[in-house]
């Protein structure tokens, strides 16, 4: 059983590891600068940033509370930005919004649960202590 808290982290952090890498092409920007973001240019590739670094520090299990508080610095602003359900006119991209703004409001609730919780018995923090 160990083990398990490990596997969710891996599977957890995979979402933001792996979706990073969008935050620094011109698509995601315009996007984001067409959803009304300020200083796209800058701040899209800083979230990037912000939940590449979040997710390898879960991912690793090192200084796994601030990596955790780092993705809800990322997910929550993204959330109510990027995900703006209630504004949408066309019911099927209203409803695709809202699956993702409630997958945010999930994932920020995991993040909220690591970084009071902490990596668990595998990781580098718990090796450390």
């Amino acid at each position: 059983m160990r083990f398990v808290e490990l596997l969710g982290r891996i599977l957890f952090s995979s979402l933001f590891l792996l979706a990073s890498f969008g935050h620094f092409t011109p698509q995601t920007i315009g996007f984001a600068s067409n959803n009304g973001v300020p200083w796209a240019n800058f701040l899209v590739p800083l979230s990037g940033l912000i939940a590449f670094l979040g997710g390898l520090s879960v991912l690793i299990g090192y200084k796994t509370k601030i990596g955790a508080w780092l993705l809800v610095l990322f997910l929550v602003p993204v959330t109510f930005m990027m995900h703006k359900f209630w504004g949408i006119s066309s019911p099927a991209d209203a409803a695709m919004q809202q699956i993702m703004f409630l997958k945010n409001l999930a994932l920020t609730g995991g993040a909220l649960h690591i970084a009071y919780f902490g990596a668990g018995p595998i990781s580098f923090d718990h090796r450390y202590r």
